[in-house]
């Protein structure tokens, strides 16, 4: 993508299959939520569900990918049906959802701590989306620009957290595995959009 290598139906795979992850934040978000004792972490943290989901029906995370959507050519009732989410990536977002479900709540804080590397990618790939994809509609490429403020401000609270809340060496592995976890499952979401559709052919039996 940085390089401009992809085709219009390459990043067409990417917009829809990134929804997947995308409209399942807030869900993870809320498993942290319900798991969390604490209630000054919880009046923080929930600030993150309203940036995805928005207040109104036109505000938030959400719906500025819905119009990357539309500025690559992706209908909204297509990336709403998800009938172009591949098996591997619906796989491994579930299965991230399940895990803030499940774990300690501050496990699931530090598998957030991706989103310290986040603004710099997100900042290279505004750059090579506007240089190299002159077809897509600039209108699509608010998320991005939001979420250059938003990501730098959540990823400094989580790590406070983790610093806080880990305060033992067992916790502190405990951390480190989570942050691993997130890490293998979005080389997993990537690596299935990169391989595409491989469903054509597939029997169950």
């Amino acid at each position: 993508m940085n390089s401009g290598e992809l085709t219009p139906k390459d990043v067409r795979r990417w917009v829809a299959n990134r929804f997947y992850y995308q409209k399942s934040i807030p869900l993870k978000d809320a498993a942290i939520l319900s798991n969390c004792p604490e209630r000054d972490v919880r009046r923080e943290w929930i600030q993150r569900i309203i940036d995805h989901d928005g207040r109104t029906a036109n505000e938030g995370g959400i719906e500025a990918w819905l119009h990357l959507g539309l500025a690559v050519g992706i209908s909204r009732e297509q990336m709403l049906d998800e009938s172009q989410v591949l098996p591997g990536v619906r796989y491994a977002v579930d299965a991230y959802v399940n895990f803030c479900k499940t774990k300690p709540w501050i496990e699931s804080v530090a598998a957030s701590l991706t989103e310290l590397f986040g603004p710099d990618a997100i900042r290279e790939r505004l750059v090579a989306l506007e240089e190299h994809y002159p077809w897509i509609d600039p209108c699509g490429f608010d998320y991005f620009r939001a979420r250059l403020k938003q990501a730098p401000q959540d990823a400094s609270y989580a790590l406070n957290l983790v610093l806080q809340y880990c305060d033992t060496v067992e916790m502190q592995q405990k951390a480190v595995e989570a942050l691993t976890f997130k890490c293998d499952l979005l080389w997993s979401q990537l690596e299935a959009i990169e391989r595409g559709d491989t469903r054509a052919g597939v029997s169950c039996v």
